[in-house]
């Protein structure tokens, strides 16, 4: 049996693999996305006083630091028993969607783009956001380069710190936000409603109108039917901060909406002896194999299945291009909501839709004249101790779920974090081998365009593998070289 191996995966944030192996006949009888690493944060997290937790969780990731540090501030605010002030839960909310607009313009200009930018059978070493910034010109790269600084400073400001942020506290935010502060997110915040219209029109110009693109999103090749998972409001709109779960079929039908702290109800975790990360999948259905359709309980946690739960977007322009994305697919209307995408490559589409949402949002909330309130916290009172704690937000890789248990005194007995990318492990796994079925088979010659398109299967999900790897029973491997003063090696040891 001859193997194929990806090693490294390129353009995602932590570190993976793609192992391929083909049959005497050239055909591909089981493709793998391995995940090597081992970081053991649920662990090492037991024992540590409940508070400190929004500072050890977000620094996970580099990327998402924003995401662990609500959803955890969001878990002890269930642990202590304290609602945050209404000035706080918007303090929260803007910075999120400050935190969006940064995330989804690094996935579409730096990671995904490149493969519809520069093209998925450019050379490697021009697709990167070098490229990108060659095929659209330095005036665009700027704006992007803009865009992001602008966004990270507005993050500082409100966080104290441009990365792994500090201003989370249970029942609320450490400080008000000014005057003069809001009116510069004001403006920030116009300024990225035009860049999320400017990126779509490009993604329309440059993807829709190209009709090799076009086809590439609509062939059967990055094609799976799984359940949908998002966080709806109250009138079932897409939301990133706060909400209810919900998860519809293949056609839309609405299967489950939880309170996040019922998710143990709903969701279980599979371990595969090949990976260190875990397969979530739904109780209700149950585990049928890396299989779609209604008997896989199988789902996908995206920008895509986002838009899928949702009945609209919760703003005007968001929902003008929400309507366009499901008539481009000829979706229908059933009960008055749209029946579900499931070309995986619209994922990327679905992200810039979701990039508008965040501008305006973020608008919407800078104008609030409530956000610059001085209640900015409820202290926590003894008396309403709980001791457990769930809090979730919907990450920009998919729903982020931290759930703490402490002792009387606050000192962590359990924790668990399912986080985006965990709950779109199956499906990647999934989608990698279809197209590597899809392009392989019959011994065709495994170029360097081709594996990049068995890349693209994985990469539209914008995983994230440092957020994901945490705790599986067993032994890291570990390789140590000793070398004496002159470089030579004197003794190698290793455990596997």
């Amino acid at each position: 049996m001859q193997r194929i191996t990806i090693d490294p995966i390129t353009r995602l944030e932590g570190h993976g693999k793609i192992e391929i192996f083909l049959d005497d006949n050239g055909n591909v009888a089981n493709a793998l996305l391995q995940v090597p690493e081992l970081r053991g944060f649920e662990q090492f997290c037991v024992g540590r006083l409940a508070e400190e937790m929004p500072l050890i969780t977000n620094r996970i990731c580099g990327v998402c630091p924003e995401a662990h540090h609500l959803a955890s501030v969001k878990a002890l605010d269930a642990l202590f028993g304290v609602e945050p002030t209404p000035a706080a839960r918007k303090l929260r909310e803007l910075l999120y969607m400050t935190f969006y607009v940064t995330d989804h313009t690094t996935h579409f200009y730096a990671l995904g783009g490149p493969d519809f930018i520069v093209g998925p059978d450019a050379p490697a070493m021009e697709r990167n956001i070098l490229g990108v910034a060659r095929k659209v010109g330095l005036e665009v790269a700027g704006e992007v380069i803009a865009c992001r600084s602008r966004n990270h400073q507005i993050i500082k400001t409100m966080t104290g710190r441009g990365i792994h942020p500090v201003a989370g506290l249970p029942g609320g935010w450490s400080r008000p936000l000014t005057d003069e502060e809001r009116r510069e997110i004001a403006d920030a915040a116009e300024k990225n409603v035009a860049f999320a219209l400017f990126t779509l029109k490009t993604f329309n110009t440059i993807v829709l109108q190209n009709p090799v693109y076009l086809e590439l999103i609509n062939s059967d090749i990055y094609l799976h039917r799984t359940y949908s998972m998002g966080t709806v409001d109250s009138a079932n709109r897409t939301s990133f901060y706060d909400g209810l779960v919900r998860v519809v079929d293949q056609e839309g039908t609405e299967l489950v909406k939880y309170h996040p702290s019922d998710y143990m109800n709903q969701i279980a975790e599979r371990v595969e002896p090949w990976t260190y990360l875990k397969f979530p999948y739904l109780k209700k259905v149950g585990w049928n194999g890396f299989t779609d359709g209604p008997e896989s309980g199988v789902y996908s946690s995206t920008p895509l299945s986002r838009l899928n739960v949702s009945d609209g977007m919760a703003t005007p322009l968001a929902q003008e291009e929400f309507e366009s994305f499901y008539e481009a697919f000829g979706s229908q209307k059933t009960n008055g909501r749209y029946q579900p995408i499931h070309h995986r490559l619209a994922t990327h589409w679905a992200r810039l839709i979701e990039l508008l949402y965040a501008a305006e949002r973020m608008r919407e909330l800078a104008g609030d004249p409530e956000i610059t309130s001085p209640r900015v916290r409820n202290i926590p009172d003894p008396a309403a101790f709980k001791g457990v704690g769930v809090g979730s937000v919907e990450a920009p890789r998919g729903t982020l779920t931290h759930h703490y248990e402490s002792d009387e005194k606050g000192v962590l007995r359990k924790v668990n974090l399912l986080v985006g990318t965990t709950n779109n492990y199956a499906p990647m796994t999934m989608s990698v081998k279809r197209v590597a079925e899809k392009l392989l088979n019959g011994g065709r010659e495994a170029d360097e365009g081709l594996l990049n398109r068995v890349e693209m299967a994985f990469r539209l999900y914008d995983p994230c593998l440092s957020c994901a790897t945490h705790n599986l029973p067993g032994k890291m491997p570990l390789r140590l070289t000793i070398r004496d003063s002159r470089g030579e090696v004197v003794q190698t040891l290793k455990r596997d």
